[in-house]
């Protein structure tokens, strides 16, 4: 009994149960088929019904678009010149169509004001143009031809204003200007020698401790005379035209506080400070002679 095998058998009633829950291979391929076709159909029928809804969304956009017209002006970034004078050049583009507004001829007609160094434009669905304007900044005055005119960093002429005087009281007065030529932009400038002079000056100057407070006037003069003027004193501090006025400026401090504080205003025609470690003097009367000034 323990080395036989035991044999099991299915009678032919339970193997015809069983049978009844196997399907042919046949039979489940075609279920598949249709379960697949049966769930594409539908989302192909949603896909073309959004691409539909899409297409007409953009034409019914692009039919608004050609309806909106310019109705108002934004002006961003205006200080020295009104947004008032901008609108009034720009009033003749109000009313016309958005879409068909050509921003550079926009542009074109309000950088032809000297005060604007760039303008970027751009167009808002309410029928707004929003304009953002960059403008130049004066860093000096001259008088040019018995014109008032104010000059940016980029040696730039521009016509004074109503009320340039009263905004920027302390500006430096810039003489001496000989030549100027026209730039793109129609605008009168410095050339390009005197233009590296007025910087560098005005770099230095902004640096000391109260040369900036005093100095009310650089001419610039060739030959490497190019000189300073105070207010107080009709001298002429003589800084060239080769740089280094940094310590040109630091001389004059200590000049004006030990010397001239001392022997007043008028004492001196002329102040020499190009020279290292020297400062030579010429009053009305006597030939130039160095001053035995520390520094």
């Amino acid at each position: 009994m323990n080395g036989s095998k035991k044999q099991f058998f299915m009678s032919d009633s339970k193997y015809q149960e069983e049978s009844r829950y196997l399907p042919e291979s046949g039979e489940s391929r075609g279920c598949a088929l249709a379960a697949f076709s049966g769930s594409w159909f539908p989302r192909l029928f949603i896909f073309l019904i959004l691409f539909a809804a899409l297409v007409a969304l953009a034409f019914y956009a692009s039919q608004w678009k050609k309806e909106v017209v310019v109705r108002d002006f934004v002006i961003d970034g205006a200080s020295i010149i009104s947004e008032r004078e901008l609108i009034l050049r720009l009033n003749v583009f109000r009313g016309r169509n958005l879409q068909d507004l050509d921003t550079r001829e926009l542009k074109k007609r309000i950088m032809a004001v000297p005060y604007l160094r760039n303008a970027e434009i751009g167009k808002e669905l309410n029928g707004v143009v929003r304009i953002q304007v960059f403008e130049r900044k004066p860093v000096a005055v001259t008088v040019f031809n018995g014109q008032g005119m104010a000059i940016d960093y980029d040696g730039f002429l521009l016509p004074e204003r109503k009320d340039f005087a009263e905004r920027f009281p302390r500006l430096l007065k810039i003489s001496g200007i000989s030549r100027l030529h026209i730039a793109e932009n129609g605008l009168r400038q410095l050339y390009r020698n005197d233009l590296e002079l007025m910087r560098n000056f005005l770099d230095a100057l902004s640096q000391t401790d109260y040369a900036s407070l005093l100095i009310g006037e650089l001419y610039l003069a060739g030959n490497n005379m190019a000189w300073c003027r105070t207010a107080q004193s009709p001298a002429r501090f003589i800084v060239g035209n080769d740089g280094n006025y940094k310590e040109k400026l630091k001389k004059f401090e200590i000049f004006w506080q030990k010397v001239v504080s001392k022997k007043g205003f008028d004492a001196y025609e002329t102040v020499d400070l190009r020279f290292r470690e020297r400062i030579f003097t010429r009053d009305t009367l006597s030939p130039a002679e160095p001053q035995n000034v520390s520094l």
